[in-house]
Formats: structure tokens, C-alpha cells, sequence
């Protein structure tokens, strides 16, 4: 039994690898094994293992997911708002010049997606910038030139924030590292853009003429999205400050946004139900993270983590890290990061920081290895796996300067 439920976690793995081979969603696969896994546990048990201890350990895991999974659930809920009202969108057609040369608009793309992708995650910023892109109309060549750009761009901005990027959120709350120990993530992400930037930009020439698809953003909407940055800046302030769990701060802000909409509302003949904008939140993301977390928690369980720490035993801490970041183009970051978490690794605060780069952006150098880059390629006809595969050695030598940005950090202030 032990050895068919090792087989049965490789082979959801897989299917997470090769969703777009065998055309099965990826939360559906690791949500069926995840749960057959534990199930076949308690009525397979190990040797030594009772009921109570396996409930113990299902526990321990479920309480872990629970916090995850808030969180996630009140954060995408304050962005399917404000994207249903179009509010984002219209943020970025108003900071964006009318005309501008293609190398001026390469920066202006990677800065909002960075800025996106930290404020909100990673697959409304991608179908944010996605939907930009394509409405310039770009030659083939300069369209995959963007959306390589875009990938790298947005899985950096999450790395800093713990609203922009799962595994970030996910060694914060491992109490790893702190909010302000997370802020020295900047400047190693936008060395690598900066980097990636240089390169993309040879051959670039021209100038774009932007779309206009420009609307009166209704006052409401206004005071909504000062709400959602108001949450943002009391989850940093609060926990900082008072040590309050992130989850506890964005559930309060949704509380107030729910109250507010209704407010609002009050004036209106015909009133939208607040809680519409739940459903239309990305449950596949947050099934699709129960799912890899059971798995994972199983994985300790049958103590096959136990030989994670092996990797860092043979090789340096940083040059473990930025092996996990190779690593997880190939395999999804958030298993690979919930395996670290739970394998007992010791490293210091300059380690943890350097992980959180490496898994945040290390899934860049593939187009399968993170969530940008499969939301890419479903929109952009022109971007493959081969095609992306062009740009492999400059996302390889973007992702190296940030990765070494962070180890020289990590020298000079922890």
C-alpha cells in the first residue's frame, strides 16, 4: 500500500505536468487523488498508524489549507469585482500614453504587470496584460517577445508581496520571514526585468498607437478599489506592527466591502447581490491548491520528505535554492514549495528569501511552469512550447541575476 500510494502522488503530478496533453483540468485530477490518497490511508493504515493519528496528521494539514484558502478567497473576490466593473482595465489604458515607441512601451508592459501582479494574483494580472496586448495587434514576432516578457514580469511581481504570489504567502505564514524581510525581494525582481528587458529590446523598433476604450469609472467603483488598497496596506501595517494574521486582515476588508456595496447600493432600483462576485472568483486555483496540499501532506506522512533535506546535505543552501527554482519550470511550484516547508529544512532568513525568489520565478524559464505562462498560451495563438523555448537562455541569465541579487542581499543585511 505504501508503494501504491507513492505511484498514485507521482501520477498526479504528472497530470499536473501534462494538463494540456491529456486535456484533464489540473484541480480536478489533484483534487480526486489528494482525497483518495488520505481515504485509502485510513482503511490501509501503516504500520503503527491508528485512526487518531491519522486524523491528527488530516488535521494538522486541513487547518493549513483552511488559512491558505481564505485568504485566497478574499482576495480574489475583491479583484473579480473590480474586474467585472472593468476598473483595472481602465487604470491601465489611462497610464499608458496615446503613442510610444515599442522599447518604451517593453517597460511600461513589464512595470504594470509587475505592479499588478503584486496588488492582485497571478491569473487576473496575466489576463489583465493579455488582454492589452492583444488589442495592439503586434507583429507575431514582437507579440512573443511580449508575452515572454509578461510571464517573466509577472511571476516577479508576486515575489515581494504576500497578495501577489501563492508560495510567498505560503513561507510567511511558515513564519520563515517577515513583511519587511519580503520588501528586499524588489530590487532583486526588477534586476532581472531590468536584465531580460535589455535583451528583448534589440531589434525593437517603431512606434504603437495604444486603443482607446476609455469610460467614466463610476464613483462607487472608486471607493471600492480604495477599499481594496486601503486591505492591502492594513494586512502589511497590521502584521508588521501587531503580528495579525494576513487572513484575519482580508477577511475584515472583505466584511467592509460587502457592508459598503450595500450602502451603495441602497440608491439603486435594481440591486446586484454582493456575494455574485464569489462565484465568480477562480475556484479551479483554490481546489487546485487543496488538492496538491492533501497530496503533499500525505507525502510526510509516508515520510518521503523525510529525504528532501538530502538535496541541501550534498550542495550549498543557495545552490539548492536556485536548483528548486530550475526545478519548479518543470514541476509546479506550489507542491515543491509546500514539500520544502514541511520537510523540516533549516536555513536562515538570506535562504528563505532566496527559495521565495527561486519558486516564484524560477517557473518562468517554461511556458508549462507557472500559471502565466499557460494562461499565455491559451490566449496568444502564436506562443507554443517551442516558440517560448526561444527565449529559454534570456529568461535562464534574467532569473540568475535576480537569484544572485537576493543571495547578495541576503550577505549584506541578514
Amino acid at each position: 500500500m505504501h508503494t501504491f500510494l507513492l505511484c498514485l502522488i507521482a501520477l498526479a503530478f504528472v497530470l499536473i505536468v501534462i494538463e494540456d496533453i491529456v486535456h484533464i483540468n489540473k484541480a480536478k485530477s489533484s483534487l480526486f487523488l489528494g482525497t483518495l490518497v488520505w481515504i485509502l490511508a485510513f482503511i490501509f493504515p501503516e504500520p503503527g498508524a491508528t485512526p487518531a493519528i491519522i486524523q491528527h496528521s488530516l488535521n494538522e494539514n486541513l487547518l493549513d489549507i483552511a488559512t491558505l484558502w481564505l485568504f485566497l478567497m478574499a482576495a480574489m473576490t475583491f479583484v473579480a469585482y473590480l474586474n467585472q466593473q472593468g476598473l483595472i482595465t481602465q487604470l491601465v489604458y489611462r497610464m499608458l500614453p496615446r503613442q510610444m515607441s515599442q522599447k518604451r512601451l517593453m517597460v511600461m508592459v513589464a512595470l504594470l504587470a509587475l505592479l499588478f501582479s503584486s496588488l492582485a494574483d497571478n491569473i487576473t494580472a496575466s489576463l489583465i496584460m493579455l488582454s492589452l496586448l492583444s488589442s495592439l495587434k503586434l507583429p507575431s514576432k514582437d507579440t512573443l517577445k511580449f508575452a515572454a516578457l509578461l510571464v517573466f514580469a509577472v511571476n516577479s511581481g508576486g515575489v515581494a508581496l504576500i497578495t501577489g504570489d501563492v508560495t510567498t504567502l505560503m513561507i510567511f505564514l511558515a513564519d520563515k520571514v517577515t513583511i519587511t524581510d519580503l520588501f528586499f525581494l524588489i530590487p532583486a525582481a526588477l534586476a532581472g526585468i531590468a536584465v531580460l528587458l535589455l535583451v528583448m529590446m534589440r531589434g525593437c523598433e517603431g512606434e504603437v498607437t495604444m486603443p482607446r476604450f476609455r469610460r467614466p469609472i463610476a464613483p462607487g467603483d472608486k471607493v471600492m478599489g480604495a477599499l481594496f488598497v486601503l486591505t492591502i496596506v492594513s494586512t502589511l501595517g497590521l502584521s508588521v506592527a501587531y503580528r495579525v494574521p494576513p487572513v484575519l486582515t482580508f477577511l475584515f476588508g472583505l466584511s467592509l466591502m460587502f457592508l459598503v456595496y450595500h450602502f451603495l447600493q441602497q440608491q439603486r432600483a435594481e440591486r446586484d447581490h454582493i456575494l455574485e462576485f464569489v462565484r465568480d472568483i477562480e475556484f479551479d486555483t483554490l481546489l487546485f491548491f487543496l488538492g496538491v496540499l492533501l497530496l503533499v501532506g500525505m507525502l510526510k506522512e509516508l515520510h518521503v520528505l523525510d529525504q528532501l533535506p538530502e538535496l541541501y546535505s550534498v550542495m550549498p543552501v543557495w545552490a539548492a535554492n536556485y536548483f528548486v527554482g530550475l526545478l519548479s519550470a518543470m514541476v509546479d511550484n506550489v507542491p515543491l514549495t509546500a514539500a520544502i516547508l514541511k520537510s523540516g529544512v533549516e536555513m536562515s532568513t538570506a535562504d528563505w528569501l532566496g527559495l521565495t525568489y527561486a519558486t516564484g520565478v524560477g517557473g518562468s524559464l517554461l511556458i508549462v511552469g507557472s500559471a502565466a505562462g499557460v494562461i499565455a498560451m491559451s490566449k496568444i495563438s502564436e506562443l507554443t512550447f517551442l516558440t517560448y523555448m526561444r527565449f529559454f537562455h534570456y529568461l535562464l541569465v534574467a532569473y540568475t541575476v535576480g537569484f544572485a541579487m537576493v543571495w547578495l542581499i541576503g550577505r549584506l543585511f541578514f
